[in-house]
């Protein structure tokens, strides 16, 4: 892969190298995902024949993805082709991902190489943490979707009849595999309308633990590859820690603030328990 995109591992950056080997990165990442949207209707894998992304909204997306900010301002399944989603949304997910997590260690590099003028190599963290880190968690994720029911197919949509008699078309596709680094990254570009709200997305119960546990995941494991880049574990453990305590507070507030009964509707005769019913 490095004698391809003509990197030198061995060659180390400087932060202002680094920081433009990132935007350059991603402005090439932009204007692809523009590109594949505005084609989807010229491209394959689109059995819906879904029309091409209008240019506003082909544009608000290659940038949110691009940068994992991730602001889903359209319905997945009717609006992207399976290949705008699995060529444009879930590869802008691993690699948004993937720098994220280079500039954090970029920025420990800073710390302990105080009198050193390089941070490491752009391309090779790239490289490193998409192969090593987040596809091989992807795998085992998208896998264990699967088994749970999640789809991850190429066929058309379904047409099912409902047990009122009814007709309705039942949306699939690459599913799992765009679901497991949505997660994983932080970057949030569910394949339907609403993400993993939709049983499709998040059939069962360990689903929805899994899928919560890889939101965690990365968050979670850089505080120790801090720890371990400074060479002193404790400090990884204080970040965690601390971490930790923050979100244990505000899931309680929360938490309390979603249980209550909404004064707008008590009184009215709504059941408003999260009961099984």
């Amino acid at each position: 892969l490095y004698r391809l995109a003509g990197v030198d591992p061995g060659r180390e950056q400087s932060w202002t190298q680094y920081a433009l080997s990132l935007l350059c990165f991603h402005l090439v990442g932009i204007v692809a995902l523009y590109g594949l949207q505005r084609l989807q209707h010229l491209l394959p894998f689109n059995p819906q024949g879904l029309e091409s992304v209008g240019p506003d909204l082909a544009l608000k997306a290659a940038v949110s993805f691009a940068t994992n900010t991730s602001w889903q301002s359209y319905g997945g399944e009717t609006t992207l082709s399976y290949l705008s989603q699995m060529a444009g949304i879930t590869v802008q997910s691993f690699l948004s991902a993937a720098t994220g997590v280079a500039v954090a260690v970029a920025l420990v590099r800073g710390f302990v190489r105080a009198s050193v003028q390089t941070i490491g190599n752009f391309w090779v963290d790239l490289t490193r943490i998409t192969l090593y880190v987040l596809l091989p968690i992807c795998l085992v994720a998208a896998l264990f979707l699967v088994s749970q029911g999640v789809p991850q197919t190429l066929d058309a949509y379904v047409e099912a009849t409902t047990l009122e008699g009814g007709r309705q078309l039942l949306a699939l596709g690459p599913v799992a595999s765009q679901e497991a680094i949505k997660l994983l990254s932080g970057d949030g570009g569910g394949f339907f309308n609403v993400n993993s709200a939709h049983p499709f997305e998040n059939p069962t119960a360990v689903t929805s633990f899994v899928e919560v546990l890889l939101i965690f995941m990365i968050g979670a494991a850089l505080t120790n590859a801090f720890g371990r880049l400074v060479q002193d574990e404790r400090q990884g453990w204080t970040l965690f820690a601390a971490m930790t305590v923050l979100f244990l507070a505000s899931a309680a507030v929360i938490y309390g603030d979603e249980t209550r009964r909404h004064p707008a509707l008590a009184t009215l005769d709504v059941d408003q328990a999260a009961g099984p019913d």
